[in-house]
């Protein structure tokens, strides 16, 4: 059920079909295969998720090359919510990225350093779908050729992620308590300069589970520097998932938290309920735009196999919560109103 600020209804509601996947999972002689390809019916496109070959070198370390998640910042996830936080529609939580990692562990250690060429490949989407050729059609949000804004102007800008380096190093500090610092120099490539720019982002995180109780804390700052075709600098770039590619702030800092309880439950239908609450905000390091938040309340709800995602989602500026998608993460507006909507995910996982 949605609740936005175009709606001739209070309240418009809907059932459909999100996503089917189809995973594969090998181990033999300390090689192991990941390959897991998505469909999504309502935005008709599907796509590769993450397909790596692993090697265990010995007790220590272990290596990866493929199309994989990048090791910055919370792992696996920032979020407790089927909706993640903010981070995720900005490239920086569960993003998969094309290249070669080694991880060390050790006691309580744990350092990660990767390399990467280029995002995630590029899906399918419809042929009449907007952008369809910029590489919309992936599951991790990536800078797609095609425009930006400088100064407020609309320009062209060809440009895409190109040669990325990432390291986090995770420690834990107790046995409850996990912090962790992550670092990420990476390049946007402009091909019609034939010419790239640097920029360096960077994570500190905590991760703390006491009991049933489980928290989540993060701080990112990130700098996407690109420019335009005419070699102007991006206040805004454009990035593209799910067939679909919308405004992002070019710089800006991220500040996350969100909290967790799990309750046992052992009924013949139920096995746990885990009520959360998620909030995120992204402040964007220009004058005279606005702040994306999201605030997320909902339960995670398990039956076996089954389980079911309750979430009524919050957002302000952003452009999943909005009657106008695309505008959210960029500019973003003064006046904005908090939009909701009570979703209702059910997986099935066999």
């Amino acid at each position: 059920m949605e609740n936005y600020e175009s709606s001739n209804n209070n309240l418009d509601t809907y059932v459909r079909m999100d996503t089917w996947l189809l995973s594969v999972e090998a181990h033999q002689k300390g090689f192991d295969l990941s390959f897991q390809y998505r469909f999504y019916p309502e935005f008709k496109t599907h796509f590769l998720h993450h397909a790596s070959i692993g090697y265990q070198i010995d007790n220590n370390w272990y290596a990866k090359l493929g199309v994989f998640q990048k090791p910055f910042g919370i792992g696996d996830f920032a979020s407790h919510s089927w909706w993640f936080q903010v981070p995720y529609y900005l490239g920086w939580e569960d993003t998969y990225n094309t290249g070669i990692g080694f991880f060390y562990i050790r006691h309580k250690l744990r350092v990660e350093a990767a390399y990467f060429r280029q995002a995630a490949p590029r899906g399918s989407v419809p042929s009449n779908a907007d952008d369809n050729s910029v590489g919309n059609g992936r599951y991790s949000y990536a800078i797609v050729p095609t425009y930006g804004y400088s100064n407020g102007e609309k320009v062209d800008a060809y440009i895409r992620e190109l040669d990325q380096f990432n390291g986090r190093i995770r420690y834990q500090i107790l046995p409850e308590v996990e912090l962790g610092l992550s670092a990420e120099m990476g390049s946007i490539y402009n091909e019609t300069l034939n010419k790239r720019n640097w920029g360096f982002s960077w994570a500190a995180h905590t991760l703390i589970n006491y009991n049933r109780w489980n928290f989540k804390g993060e701080v990112i700052g990130y700098n996407y520097n690109a420019q335009s075709d005419n070699n102007q600098r991006l206040d805004i770039v454009q990035m593209g998932a799910y067939g679909s590619s919308y405004d992002v702030a070019a710089k800006g800092m991220i500040y996350v938290a969100g909290i967790s309880y799990s309750i046992p439950v052992n009924r013949r239908l139920i096995s746990s309920i885990q009520p959360y609450i998620d909030y995120s905000v992204v402040h964007k390091r220009k004058a005279g735009f606005h702040d994306t938040q999201q605030f997320v309340p909902g339960m995670l709800i398990a039956s076996g196999p089954i389980y079911t995602y309750v979430d009524y989602a919050l957002g302000k500026n952003h452009p999943w919560l909005t009657s106008d998608f695309g505008e959210g993460l960029g500019k973003g507006t003064a006046d904005a109103r908090w939009n909701s909507r009570l979703n209702i995910n059910i997986g099935y996982y066999f």
